[in-house]
């Protein structure tokens, strides 16, 4: 019972969504199954997957970041002109970009958090700077094509594996990058910003400073961003239009992850399994012959109807407990010169959830 309770919790029920889908593709595509497609498959979600996990971050933390899809761009033009054909410009380049991609979420941390600017205006704002310096940049086309070294690392991989065929590059980026994430959430960090999405106030009460606690969560974001492009590079090319709306893809996979809105709940793998999942049900759609302009709506869809669930799933929680913190009766609170704070109450939550 409690493992079928877990399979339709909000975080749980995005595996079970994702193994239904999986099965509905490879009936009507069996050639899906086969192992080279599948890895194939993972190589295409990989830039998606890596960008909500950068947004899992913010997210928890109660923010927003609305500019990755654009950085993602910027950091694809930056690449296509500043590599060129000299293969030794990739490591310096691929330091740049970093540089680059870790400015842009101090500066969006730090406007949210010190001038108390709301995320969704502060990246927002830099999701259109960006678009217009790359506009400004390119003229709207497709400028630049960075040496086959710098492409490899998203359109190469492993070939002649047994069984598997081929693995790409991007599997072991992905992996490597999930674990790196699962092992944030499980240090100081990790639990801060969870503690930050649920009750900012009771964390700074605590002695931690969570204007830098979340803007760390941006620049996460924002090297996500990064990575997700320098895999982009690879076989989308270089374009203007490469990155775009991958802000939003982001949101809607984390939420159907079972993430909060709002911050303080969620769980990384199913962030990340969400983007799976998306990209499943689109392949589904695809298939089935729903026009590719649906896919926005679909989108649209899939949030309202996460953050619903998601909201009646914990609602019903907290009526059963055990999350509930006990109340305290007259003898307890008698000599109180106040009632219980609700920082107090908000810190017990956290301590209780989890990741």
């Amino acid at each position: 019972m409690n493992a079928l309770r877990t399979l339709v919790s909000p975080r749980g029920a995005v595996f079970l969504l994702l193994g239904i889908l999986l099965v509905a593709v490879t009936i009507l595509n069996p050639s899906f199954a086969e192992p080279g497609q599948f890895m194939r498959f993972i190589q295409r979600v990989a830039p998606i997957a890596i960008v909500a996990i950068g947004q899992y971050f913010v997210i928890i933390a109660g923010e927003f970041d609305l500019s990755q899809g654009s950085l993602i761009t910027a950091q694809v033009i930056i690449a296509g002109n500043l590599v060129g054909q000299d293969d030794s410009r990739t490591i310096p380049v691929l330091l740049l970009m970093v540089v680059f991609g870790a400015v842009v979420g101090l500066v969006n941390g730090v406007i949210t958090t010190l001038l108390k600017v709301p995320s969704f205006i502060v990246t927002l704002g830099m999701m259109l700077a960006l678009l217009g310096g790359v506009m400004w940049w390119t003229g709207g086309a497709a400028t630049g094509n960075p040496a086959d070294s710098f492409r490899e690392i998203g359109r190469g991989g492993i070939r002649d594996v047994p069984f598997l065929e081929f693995i790409p590059w991007a599997v072991f980026i992905l992996i490597g990058w999930l674990a790196l994430g699962i092992w944030i959430t499980k240090r100081p960090l990790g639990k801060l910003l969870i503690a930050v999405g649920d009750n900012a106030t009771a964390v700074d009460f605590a002695g931690a400073r969570s204007a830098w606690v979340t803007t760390r969560a941006f620049m996460i974001s924002s090297l996500s961003a990064t990575l997700s492009a320098v895999l982009l590079v690879g076989y989308a090319g270089v374009h203007p239009s490469v990155g775009r709306g991958y802000e939003f893809v982001a949101i809607t996979a984390v939420v159907l992850g079972g993430v909060v809105l709002g911050g303080g709940r969620g769980w990384i793998v199913a962030a990340a399994a969400g983007a799976f999942a998306l990209e499943a049900l689109f392949m589904l759609l695809n298939i089935a012959g729903v026009p590719s302009t649906l896919r926005d709506a679909v989108q649209g869809v899939i949030i309202i109807a996460a953050v619903a669930y998601s909201a009646v799933a914990f609602r019903a929680r907290r009526r059963r407990g055990p999350h509930n913190p006990p109340e305290l009766g007259p003898s307890e609170t008698a000599g109180t010169a106040e009632p219980v704070s609700t920082a107090t109450t908000r810190t017990i939550h956290t301590e209780t959830r989890g990741d």
